[in-house]
């Protein structure tokens, strides 16, 4: 079952061949659901977190730790540890954005340019290490398709438990949270420890981007970040709405990304990111008409 392609087990069910399993009992057995679950808790992570990361202007910031995260699972296989990998990259990645945050309010480079130097070079690094270990198809497969059904039962907990956290996080600390959002000197001026919440929300990222790694593939989840929230500030009027419209948007779009995928053999990421960029585009068209009204 692990090497037959869903797509191939898809059609041979409907020629009525002995494909050992049927469609309806594919999309119902216990690896199926766990992914699925696996796959919804991540998308309210990058949902919430994406909301925060947009109205901030670091919405691009998704897409270079998603690289930063690469060559940490690449540099996790040429030390022999890729069954951790999850392990080794969370620290390298939340490193990285911390970094990339401070230097952003330290330095004259500006954001985007940090997120470019990161980004490029840990590309760079990773292609070079998986030439030395899994091979450089492992390059595309890391970075652009990804699967739900490739998440070991170890995956599978650990990605559950380390979401339920990210969410609870998030849930306890709203408040604090969207002050530092909206106003940061005001913030500041309150007493707040913004310097801390900042890194609270750099660590989330960092953590939730490498989750989605496993799922989404490595480029694919910052694009993931932004398109709920996104289509979210096009409906939403409140900070509470946005957070609601873009978790909704965000399991719809892995909902029906994911089945897509199951029936037609397409890598997993893409396929949630293109259901999720039609329902931007079909928010955005909304948001038009209703502003000529």
């Amino acid at each position: 079952m692990s090497s037959l392609s869903l797509f191939t087990v898809y059609v041979a069910d409907l020629l009525n061949e002995d494909a050992g399993v049927s469609f309806a009992e594919l999309l119902t057995s216990s690896l199926t659901l766990k992914s699925l679950a696996v796959g919804t808790l991540i998308s309210l992570c990058a949902a919430m977190l994406g909301v925060i990361l947009v109205l901030k202007r670091y919405a691009l910031i998704g897409h270079g730790l998603g690289e930063v995260g690469f060559a940490a699972s690449a540099f996790a296989a040429l030390i022999g540890l890729q069954n951790y990998s999850v392990l080794v990259s969370i620290p390298v990645v939340c490193a990285s954005s911390v970094l990339i945050m401070r230097l952003d309010r330290k330095s004259e480079l500006g954001g985007d340019v940090l997120i470019g130097i990161f980004s490029t070079a840990a590309l760079a690094v990773g292609v070079i290490m998986t030439r030395y270990t899994t091979g450089l198809k492992s390059v595309y497969d890391t970075l652009f398709k990804g699967s739900v059904l490739s998440l070991s039962n170890g995956d599978v907990i650990s990605a559950c438990v380390l979401s339920v956290i990210i969410i609870a996080v998030f849930v306890l600390l709203y408040t604090r949270l969207f002050a530092v959002t909206f106003d940061e000197t005001n913030a500041r001026a309150s007493g707040m420890n913004e310097d801390g919440y900042q890194l609270i929300i750099s660590i989330l990222t960092s953590v939730s981007v490498v989750l989605g790694m496993k799922v989404m593939g490595a480029m694919m989840i910052s694009s993931f970040i932004i398109f709920p929230a996104l289509s979210a500030r096009r409906l939403a009027r409140s900070f509470r709405g946005m957070i609601i419209c873009s978790a909704v948007i965000a399991v719809v779009s892995y909902f029906a990304g994911t089945l897509i995928s199951f029936i037609t053999d397409l890598p997993n990421g893409a396929c949630v990111v293109a259901a999720s960029l039609v329902l931007m585009l079909i928010c955005m068209a909304f948001s038009a008409v209703r502003l000529k009204k």
